[in-house]
């Protein structure tokens, strides 16, 4: 299993294209723990887990035809958290390290640069992170979870696979696509990305859910474009408006019985018409658990695979130098991805961790940056009975947090709101 570098996944070949000053397509972890961290032994458990997880001990190359990952001789070094989450990875940062490891009086956090994993491999690497932090400093044994690997394990080859070759079929889905409403606003001064954060209940969320007959995600989805239709309605004429459609990451594992810690998502967007006529809550509901349904089967995931594998096949592009390349992946994500979609909510799930871990950790959140276009991203995750709903913006318009978190205490969900600006 010992190699010193690794082929982008297929995910993400297309990241370092699509890289501006402003946004590198990066995701956070972070936990709130019991106690002051010991830098000195965070570290300590980074430097445990580099042979268990090699594939992220990296750093991004520029190859003539394509970008690469290196691994890294020495493992990164732990920082302070210094000023928001999520501040911009320069090419010079990523050729040395693909992630950085934070600390801040009571919290932990790693920040991802997605060319490496997504948000279900990424926690696998943090959760196990945590357990061989807790298990230096407190000299304790932890038990293993779905999250949480032992470090002197061997790694299997199929945690390092390129799990989208394995999985595709002849059958690429169109990307053809009708384009989204897009959220404008004021940009932040300094490239300054403002975090609020809405706290419920996990039971109470799921009831509500349960009401309308579907998933929290489902039912997140849906209050998320009924504020944006909202929003839409006050803000242009009824002729001049657009589809709203939001952009949900689909963890591949599952459907596919995968074990990679590297990419495995793929997006699928799902949204309305509204010039079609008004929707309930309820009718929102029930057409995105539908569409949810219909989309997320092994065939048209497997499609949605091949219309991004099959272009790598091409011995043109093949043969394209890099810098076209950049240009021409660039285009077409902005069409295909950006255009298409008012803004992502991605959701982590309920982070279950080995009991020993427990009494430690206080809480776990998941926040991902706004795009160029999309200037709002959602995040959301849940431990022991909190949900934390992430909302990431890069302008200074809070119009979008205030309906949608009015619209959830609306429905009798009690939420608490935090914000990095204080």
């Amino acid at each position: 299993m010992n190699r010193n570098w690794y082929r982008l996944d297929t995910a993400a070949l297309l990241f370092p294209a699509v890289m501006n000053k402003n946004w590198s397509n990066a995701f956070r972890l972070e936990a709130t723990i019991n106690h002051e961290v010991d830098p000195f032994i965070l570290q300590k458990a980074v430097d445990d887990l580099q042979v268990r997880f090699p594939s992220f001990y990296v750093g991004l190359r520029t190859g003539f035809f394509w970008c690469y990952l290196q691994q890294m001789e020495e493992t990164p070094k732990v920082m302070s958290d210094f000023a928001y989450p999520l501040t911009f990875m320069s090419y010079k940062e990523l050729k040395n390290s693909c992630m950085r490891i934070l600390y801040y009086k009571n919290r932990i956090a790693v920040e991802f640069f997605h060319g490496v994993t997504d948000g279900t491999g990424g926690n696998i690497y943090f959760c196990s992170l945590l357990a061989r932090y807790l298990e230096i400093k407190f000299d304790i044994e932890i038990g293993k979870s779905p999250f949480v690997v032992n470090h002197d394990e061997p790694v299997s080859k199929e945690e390092l696979e390129d799990s989208f070759h394995k999985h595709t079929n002849d059958y690429p889905a169109s990307r053809k696509e009708t384009s989204s409403y897009q959220l404008k606003g004021t940009k932040n001064k300094n490239d300054y990305f403002t975090l609020i954060t809405g706290i419920v209940e996990t039971t109470k969320l799921k009831e509500i859910s349960n009401r309308y007959n579907c998933t929290i995600t489902v039912f997140l989805t849906a209050v998320m474009i009924e504020s944006l239709i909202e929003i839409q309605k006050e803000k242009c004429l009824p002729q001049l408006q657009k589809h709203v459609k939001i952009t949900i990451p689909v963890n591949l594992r599952k459907l596919f019985g995968s074990k990679t810690v590297r990419n495995f998502v793929l997006p699928i967007n799902v949204g309305v018409d509204p010039k079609k006529g008004d929707y309930s809550l309820k009718d929102l509901c029930i057409s995105i658990a539908s569409q949810f349904n219909y989309e997320i089967t092994t065939q048209n995931m497997a499609s949605r695979i091949a219309s991004n594998v099959n272009p790598q096949k091409n011995i043109l592009l093949q043969a394209t130098p890099l810098p076209i390349k950049r240009l021409v992946m660039g285009a077409v994500y902005h069409r295909a991805g950006i255009l298409t979609s008012s803004l992502n909510i991605s959701n982590l799930g309920l982070v279950k961790l080995p009991k020993e871990m427990d009494p430690f950790i206080e809480r776990i959140e998941f926040i991902i940056s706004p795009q160029k276009n999309n200037i709002n991203n959602c995040s959301v995750s849940s431990y022991k009975n909190h949900t934390y709903i992430n909302i990431n913006r890069n302008i200074v318009e809070s119009e979008l947090e205030r309906v949608f978190f009015s619209k959830l205490v609306e429905l009798g969900i009690p939420v608490t709101i935090e914000s990095n600006r204080g």
